[in-house]
């Protein structure tokens, strides 16, 4: 059997801690997409674990694939390895040979191309690590992938092709003088063939033919779980496009990322995960949002603060709302049912997974955008165009709020333990995206998390 988590949001919805609930009785973890851009938060009897690359299974000692529909930098890589060894331990990860590789001129390019969208005003809001570069030349037919790493000529024939076009696209195209860049090595063909090839070295190990591996192991009977990372609304395909990853965070993409059949993944369980409120780091529409982010919310300098200017910066507070990957305060409103509606009918969920219930708790008043007016007309659901989405107004209904709570308390006596009010916003969701809740995340610990559906 297999189980798909994926983000039914913007990302941030907590993904990485579902993974350790369930993740007990799953034996291989795969990431389908996405690269070191991901922000996992795991923690376990009290000791909290930041993972940006390595599946989130590791701290329950699963075996974990990079698949390969994502970007691995080795380097991130060797550095997470290590650090978990180092806290005691054993992490086992294969690599997808299919899987491409972020080189150190990905990372430039990253560089350079946000800071001119910056400039003029475009700025996607990455996290600066070479994801979408890598996923440019994938798609254009001159990445590097991990299984060239392991045969010295084709690598270095691959390099020899790409690093003289990067450079010139550093030099003629963004008028940047290579030796003024921090790394001007990540433009040398000669010592990229010897970083790539020290890569290869330390990777040869562990590489995998994931479609392979993973068909191989459901055939010994063990259960996999495949992780995504971002969120359904930066998905690159059905996401507020252009303020999206490279990628496919959707349910669709955990077939394609780790080369298993859609009937594998249709087969199984979907959960997805919902944050009890809304958050995004970047810029974009918003329609739902309190207060804003100075250089991230549209707007924002004319905008001023007040009560609900307030109200965000306490939710922000109260969650922790800070990028896991770089360190960046979230934008923050009330959760969005017309993008919760589509984020199910691309994903199918078959369970829901709702998180940060707590971070509410202590509100008078906990709000909710049903609906979106677009045009004198009630939508709801997203539009297709980011335009069109910048200008929905978001029509809410209000909840009375619910007191706060002993989480662990809660989470030993299980559902009914929930407030009243709390279990009537959650059913409000449900009832909407006519899905079940699984589970509700009541703390940040495994142990603060009411299951009430297995999902094996």
């Amino acid at each position: 059997m297999t189980v798909t988590i994926v983000g039914a949001q913007l990302g941030d919805e907590g993904k990485g801690g579902i993974v350790d609930v369930y993740g007990d009785a799953a034996d291989i973890v795969v990431r389908y997409q996405g690269g070191d851009n991901a922000g996992h938060t795991v923690v376990h009897e009290g000791d909290e674990y930041k993972l940006s690359l390595v599946p989130s299974g590791a701290v329950r000692g699963k075996i974990g694939v990079l698949g390969n529909g994502c970007v691995v930098n080795p380097e991130t890589l060797f550095d997470e390895l290590s650090a978990l060894r180092e806290r005691g331990l054993d992490p086992d990860v294969r690599v997808a040979r299919r899987a491409h590789v972020i080189m150190p001129y990905h990372r430039v390019l990253d560089g350079i191309e946000e800071e001119m969208k910056r400039e003029s005003d475009d700025e996607i809001g990455t996290t600066g690590r070479g994801i979408g570069p890598t996923y440019e030349d994938k798609a254009g037919r001159r990445g590097i992938r991990v299984g060239d790493l392991l045969t010295p000529d084709v690598l270095r024939d691959r390099l020899e092709r790409v690093v003289p076009e990067k450079r010139a696209v550093v030099e003629d195209v963004f008028g940047v003088d290579v030796e003024t860049l921090d790394d001007p090595d990540a433009l040398d063909t000669d010592a990229m063939y010897e970083h790539a090839r020290a890569y290869g070295e330390r990777l040869a190990g562990q590489t995998v033919n994931a479609g392979q591996f993973i068909a191989d192991a459901r055939d010994d009977g063990k259960q996999v779980m495949f992780e995504g990372a971002q969120g359904t609304i930066i998905d690159i395909d059905h996401g507020n496009y252009p303020y999206v990853t490279s990628s496919n965070p959707t349910a669709g993409g955990a077939a394609v990322g780790s080369g298993v059949s859609p009937g594998v993944v249709g087969e199984g369980t979907t959960l997805g995960i919902v944050k009890g409120y809304l958050t995004r780091v970047g810029s974009g529409p918003m329609p739902t949002e309190l207060g804003g982010v100075e250089g991230d919310t549209p707007g924002y300098d004319e905008q001023g603060s007040g009560e609900n200017e307030e109200l965000a910066t306490y939710i922000r507070e109260e969650g922790g709302e800070y990028g896991t990957v770089t360190g960046r305060p979230r934008r923050v409103g009330w959760l969005d049912m017309p993008m919760l509606r589509h984020s199910a009918r691309v994903n199918g969920f078959t369970g829901l997974a709702i998180n940060h219930v707590d971070v509410l708790a202590g509100l008078d008043e906990v709000r909710v955008g049903h609906s979106y007016t677009l045009d004198g007309d009630e939508r709801l659901t997203m539009p297709a165009t980011t335009e069109q989405w910048g200008r929905c107004e978001a029509n809410v209904r209000s909840f009375d709020g619910w007191a706060p709570f002993d989480s662990a308390a809660v989470a030993r006596e299980g559902y009914e333990a929930i407030p009243a009010n709390a279990r009537a916003y959650l059913d409000y969701v449900s009832g909407e995206l006519e899905t079940p809740v699984y589970c509700v995340g009541v703390g940040p610990g495994r142990e603060e998390t009411v299951v009430t559906e297995a999902v094996w």
